[in-house]
């Protein structure tokens, strides 16, 4: 019997010492559980991404004492752990093997990923080799993450007598990751007939959320239920050599449930932002509409009452019922509130600018003036108090310009920037559901900006429920305008759509991070150019 502990575990991008130090606990604490080989997930010790501290040489250095550090620690325990290793000039994504007090063989991963979020041709060189260690009899092959989506590496492994495989990981959440992973066991089950022990890194980096859920497949190609989803644990599992079972040990069931489990995302990965950075309350404005309210039941769950500040800045064109709304569930949520009316300040700024505007009538740029003095204040309060602004636009707003730069863009983060306005509303149904948090006027009334009389948001866009398909299949699957026209929806209002996106690529390229929930969100993952003669026409 072999007991394996998985560290499915945070561990900060750039944090050598404090991952140092988790490590050395974990290696206590695993060895005390009884496990026969603790596996960390894919470069634990940098953190994942670690993008360009990959080319400082000191940072390198450093890592090469810190793994020093942890292989003369580990006694009485077999040790996988994830670090980036030189050798000859190059960098390796490596796995080193550590036992009594030394490496005693270091795999490179193979498979280098250089898509989507993902960036790892830029740092490393791809290893060629398999490493297939013996453990209580075993022969246990090493794959880290991208290698366990391709077929080669797993072979080389068995090639070389691998009888069971293990995995690190910092695999990203995305809305259908889980599906997409139980596939990809399935996959390599079939190439190669062996078990596998998959561990996954756990934590929000920057607009990346790591979601746990570790995994195990056993002798006959069965899956585990996954492990717990956004929370750090050390999981133990046992693996029978003689039956092929490989059994998880009280193992707390992951959610089932879609909508649960994206709002878990998006808390951990606000959470994780707003604390790894220095942080500890935020400050947004809550205007009584859909998003802001959604932010606040968010930043509440994830961060507590006390840390979060919000502000109503009611003008001219501001309803009653937006005032009470908000009053109402600041009140029910327990955070902090305010009401700055910005009137005064747009007063100050029309008379500021009639002498340059004369007699031309008012419009967008009185509406955008409103925006961009709240923004101001908000920003105000962030550079007073320490907090951190969040920007509360969402995914269908941000693709179509519908947002004001330097106005309800500006803050530190944005939690809901990869959720298109569908789903905002079905997560705030999600989170009352729980218990009340969101009035459930604030989710039926018709949205509005109220930068003006009587305004809608529909006056400037087509109905959320048919923009957001459209908006799917463009921005998120990349269609052609012809491929979505022929899926039903009228021409002009497609290439209208199209058209927005192209050319609010610049306030998108302003915007803040947020978390990513999807396999193509605004930022690392979608990549236009500003300046461009594509206009999303096909040619003729």
């Amino acid at each position: 019997m072999i007991t394996f502990a998985l560290a499915q575990h945070d561990f900060l991008v750039g944090g050598l010492k404090r991952n140092l130090r988790k490590a050395l606990e974990l290696v206590t604490a695993a060895r005390e559980a009884g496990a026969d080989l603790l596996l960390f997930p894919e470069l634990a010790l940098t953190g994942y991404p670690p993008e360009d501290l990959l080319l400082r040489p000191g940072f390198l250095e450093s890592c090469d004492e810190a793994l020093e550090q942890l292989a003369r620690h580990v006694q009485g325990i077999d040790v996988v752990f994830g670090h980036p290793q030189v050798e000859n000039g190059k960098r390796f994504n490596t796995a080193s093997w550590i036992r009594n007090g030394r490496v005693i063989g270091r795999y490179h991963k193979q498979c280098l990923p250089n898509y989507a979020v993902f960036d790892e041709q830029r740092y490393f060189t791809a290893g060629s080799a398999p490493l297939v260690i013996e453990l209580k009899g075993v022969q246990v092959g090493v794959l880290i993450c991208e290698d366990t989506w391709e077929a080669a590496p797993a072979l080389k492994a068995k090639e070389q007598g691998a009888q069971l495989l293990v995995a690190p990981n910092a695999s990203p959440y995305r809305d259908d990751k889980l599906q997409v992973r139980e596939r990809m066991f399935a996959q390599r089950f079939a190439d190669t007939g062996l078990p596998m022990v998959y561990c996954n890194l756990v934590g929000g980096q920057d607009e990346l959320v790591f979601d746990g859920r570790s995994m195990l497949m056993d002798s006959a190609g069965t899956l585990s239920a996954p492990g717990p989803l956004c929370e750090e644990a050390m999981l133990l599992a046992e693996y029978n050599p003689e039956d092929g079972s490989l059994k998880a040990i009280d193992w707390e069931a992951a959610p089932s449930s879609q909508l649960e489990e994206i709002y878990t995302v998006l808390m951990t990965g606000l959470r994780d932002y707003v604390r790894k950075n220095g942080f500890s309350d935020v400050v947004f404005g809550l205007s009584g509409g859909i998003d802001s309210a959604l932010t606040l039941a968010l930043a509440v769950d994830a961060l507590g009452p006390e840390q979060v500040h919000t502000v109503m800045m009611p003008s001219r064109h501001t309803s009653g019922l937006s005032i009470e709304l908000a009053q109402e569930q600041a009140v029910l949520m327990g955070a902090d509130h305010r009401c700055i009316s910005i009137e005064p300040a747009f007063e100050m700024m029309t008379t500021v600018l009639s002498p340059s505007f004369g007699d031309r009538e008012p419009g967008l740029t009185e509406e955008n003036l409103q925006a961009r003095i709240r923004g101001d204040i908000v920003m105000a309060l962030s550079n007073e108090f320490g907090w951190l602004p969040l920007a509360t636009s969402n995914k269908s707003e941000l693709a179509v310009g519908y947002c004001t730069i330097y106005g309800d863009m500006c803050g530190g983060f944005g939690p809901l920037l990869d959720c298109f306005k569908m789903r905002v509303y079905a997560l705030a149904r999600y989170r009352n559901s729980l218990s009340p948090a969101i009035p459930e006027p604030v989710i039926s009334r018709p949205p509005s900006a109220e930068l003006r009389p009587g305004q809608s948001d529909q006056d400037s866009l087509p109905p959320y429920e048919e923009l957001d398909e459209v908006l799917s299949r463009y921005v998120e699957q990349d269609w052609s305008i012809a491929r979505i026209v022929a899926d039903g929806f009228d021409e002009a209002m497609v290439r209208r759509v199209a058209g927005l996106v192209l050319v609010n690529e610049y306030k998108r390229r302003q915007a803040p991070p947020g978390v990513r929930i999807t396999h193509r969100a605004f930022g690392r993952d979608r990549r236009y150019p500003i300046t461009s003669g594509w206009k999303g026409a096909e040619l003729t």
